[in-house]
């Protein structure tokens, strides 16, 4: 299989590494096809995006008529014969922000169908963060629009692959309440992996466990480090920044100042009654999730370990990356608990 390359950082190209077990799930999918839309959540940054521009590499090699979408970043990919789909997709990605999000999503259900009309046997339709772009309300219609390419299909067919990804908790919960999709977790790369992504950053560089620590594996979060010159400090104050950390935590109350406390030190401890309605702030806020047994049918790659306190890592609840965890701590640090 071809590998893609990937913008990681500014001017920094790198080759698409690992992700083995999430890319024989396509397979799998490819050869027996699918009853249900295949929904996949995770960390952000978490490296979502590259898997599924990597399985649309993977799908055209084994015959598929391919269409990728990112609608929130009017991008889209296509591997197929079907000119004029094509050029009505390249001119809704050139429409006004906002209209583009919208005809991108639609579209991508329409190359779906007119692939299937025209007598094409395998046809998939990958689509990264659609949810925002369609609005978080519509986000099971639109799942359920994914599922009728499967269930009501214009014409018979071998195999349709229809696969969405998010990072949004709010969405994955609501698609759950229905029997459209299955979930499918996937979390920070594994180590070894990641290793290899690291191992194509040019130049010097802190030493790999450094970065590990740092970043549990996450590539965005690394392609954010080698910008600012491996300053964890910069990635930290502009993660407390960006999501105000300062004026969440000064909107909690004492108890809550205190579980928050204690789940830098054991995510866990949001994993609680007392606890839950905090870790609801938190998952809206894309700094912590929680975690679905270890499974692995509930993942779509390698889950993570049971428990690792130094990445943040609990059995029921886990920090998205180190970076956040120390985030917060520092905040609470600041603002006072």
């Amino acid at each position: 299989m071809r590998r893609i390359r990937l913008v990681l950082a500014s001017s920094l190209l790198v080759e698409f590494a690992d992700r083995e077990t999430a890319l024989g799930r396509i397979k799998e999918w490819a050869d027996r096809g699918m009853a249900t839309v295949q929904v996949v959540y995770g960390p952000e940054g978490c490296g979502k995006t590259a898997w599924l521009r990597q399985s649309a590499e993977l799908l055209r090699e084994m015959g598929f008529d391919v269409i990728y979408i990112d609608p929130l970043h009017q991008q889209f990919a296509t591997h197929t014969d079907m000119a004029d789909i094509v050029r009505r997709l390249s001119e809704a990605a050139a429409e006004a922000f906002g209209i583009a999000q919208i005809k991108l999503a639609t579209l991508a259900l329409e190359f779906a169908r007119e692939a299937l009309r025209r007598g094409k046997r395998k046809v998939a339709v990958l689509a990264d963060d659609v949810f925002q772009a369609v609005g978080l309300d519509k986000a099971a219609q639109y799942v359920k629009g994914m599922l009728g390419l499967i269930e009501y299909p214009p014409r018979d067919y071998d195999v349709v692959i229809a696969v969405a990804a998010t990072s949004e908790g709010i969405t994955r919960r609501e698609i759950g309440r229905h029997r459209w999709a299955d979930l499918n977790a996937m979390w920070n790369m594994p180590k070894e992996g990641f290793k290899r992504l690291y191992e194509q950053i040019p130049g010097e560089k802190p030493a790999f466990e450094d970065v590990w620590r740092w970043t549990g594996g996450n590539p965005k979060l690394l392609g954010r480090l080698y910008e600012a010159g491996w300053d964890a400090d910069k990635i930290v104050e502009r993660l407390a920044a960006g999501r105000d950390l300062a004026t969440f935590i000064k909107t909690l109350s004492g108890r809550e100042r205190q579980i928050l406390a204690e789940a830098v030190e054991n995510p866990d401890a949001l994993y609680t009654e007392e606890g839950m309605p905090l870790m609801e702030k938190l998952r809206e806020l894309d700094l912590a999730l929680d975690l679905f047994e270890r499974k692995p049918y509930l993942w779509v790659d390698v889950p993570p370990p049971e428990r690792d306190p130094e990445l943040g890592i609990g059995k029921y609840v886990a920090w998205q990356t180190p970076l956040h965890m120390e985030a917060i701590r520092r905040t609470l640090e600041n603002v006072g608990r």
